[in-house]
């Protein structure tokens, strides 16, 4: 097995159009949750989100790129520059043929199906344009992240609704641990924030219609976000002979699946994908200080994952830091591992936690240290990225300082 590092990391979200940018709203417990901005939004019981402000796709895309990039994709596209600029990895010869991508999304174009919806069902028009398939498709935004960096190895794109991004994460991992590619570009991103990709999720009335405050006793649901996240998980002595610089180590992952009910969360199957992190990478759970979990904000999820934490830590989970960055970005559904992914990093390279902000009253079934409202300095050797998805499944990450 090879060991893998990640040299080169990218993001837009609610907190910024960079990582730099990101982290720093992340250890001031900034929030980029605030009333959302598009056509019809007084429509709507739901008016708030984590909705990137600022981007100017029109500045950044031609016109033929346009008719062809669904706002996710732009953003995956964004954020990959970033992560590939920084690693300063160039896939050429051998490392072209076998390195590839890997993405998750959960609703891939979810723009441009609410757009042509619109076009057919209310404006009576016959026709839509003919790069609507190609536009919309989940995959498109792997298949334009390959074709823009010369990349001919493995490619796809993972859909399993609020762990998709983990799930790409870990099966990248894996492919330049077997030794199947020395480099992987992987992550996620979603922009369900318009009005058809909003009007499906208030259905569900498990959204918060004031703020996200995850493990306080009076959170009151989840809040949307939008944004991507991307990386290049490359083997270590393939990095180091470039002279690359190293964020951190990938060392463990694990997914499983709750096989119980498609909406309600399991503390049995979260506790089987952290344990089996744990495993994978081959250490105790007295080494993990940190955890970044899914923290959704709803009153079942965070206590059923307290509750998971709890079974898997034993005593050691009085000692471990959890916090929720949701409360900060909102919860990017198939893209948020990615961005949450960020935080950990942030915690084994720098020793800085980010916070749960909005934490208000203490619950008693949410009895962990949540970081509320501030980050704190702590030097950590191993975290833990949480995604616990609707349909049950699970996929956990685990990383460690180098």
């Amino acid at each position: 097995m090879k060991r893998v590092v990640i040299t080169g990391a990218g993001t837009i979200n609610a907190l910024g159009h960079s990582v730099d940018d990101t982290l720093e709203a992340m250890r001031e417990g900034r929030c980029g949750i605030g009333k959302l901005e598009f056509r019809d939004v007084e429509r709507l019981a739901i008016q708030i989100g984590g909705q990137v402000r600022g981007f100017e796709a029109e500045g950044r895309f031609n016109r033929q790129q346009m008719t062809l990039y669904d706002r996710f994709t732009q953003f995956t596209l964004f954020a990959a520059q970033e992560a590939i600029s920084q690693s300063g990895i160039e896939f050429v010869g051998d490392d072209a043929a076998r390195s590839g991508v890997v993405l998750g999304t959960a609703g891939g174009g979810v723009s441009t199906w609410d757009d042509n919806y619109r076009s057919v069902y209310e404006d009576g028009k016959n026709r839509v344009h003919p790069f609507v398939v190609p536009k919309l498709m989940n995959n498109a935004a792997a298949s334009h992240v390959s074709m823009e960096y010369n990349l001919k190895g493995p490619s796809f794109t993972v859909s399993t609704a609020c762990a998709s991004s983990n799930h790409a994460m870990a099966l990248a991992f894996d492919m330049v641990r077997r030794g199947m590619a020395p480099a992987m570009i992987t992550g996620g991103a979603e922009s369900m924030l318009c009005f058809g990709g909003v009007k499906a999720w208030e259905g569900l009335r498990v959204m918060s219609k004031d703020a996200c405050r995850p493990f306080s006793a009076n959170r009151n649901g989840m809040v949307q976000g939008e944004g991507a996240g991307i990386f290049v998980f490359e083997e270590y002595e393939h990095a180091r002979a470039r002279g690359a610089e190293i964020l951190c180590e990938v060392v463990g992952q694990a997914m499983s699946s709750d096989a119980a009910d498609i909406v309600m969360p399991s503390k049995q199957g979260a506790a089987r994908a952290m344990s089996g992190a744990l495993k994978d990478a081959g250490i105790s759970g007295d080494s993990i200080g940190y955890i970044n979990a899914h923290g959704t904000g709803t009153a079942a999820n965070d206590k059923t994952e307290c509750a998971a934490v709890a079974d898997v830590f034993g005593p050691h989970a009085d000692c471990l830091k959890i916090s929720s960055t949701k409360s900060m970005h909102g919860h990017l559904i198939g893209g948020t591992g990615a961005v949450e992914l960020l935080a950990c990093i942030m915690a084994v390279r720098d020793g800085v936690l980010a916070p749960t902000i909005g934490y208000e009253e203490a619950d008693p079934e949410c009895a962990l240290d949540v970081i509320p409202n501030e980050a704190q300095e702590v030097k950590v050797d191993y975290a833990l990225s949480n995604a616990f998805a609707f349909g049950g499944l699970n996929a956990v990450l685990a990383v460690r300082r180098v």
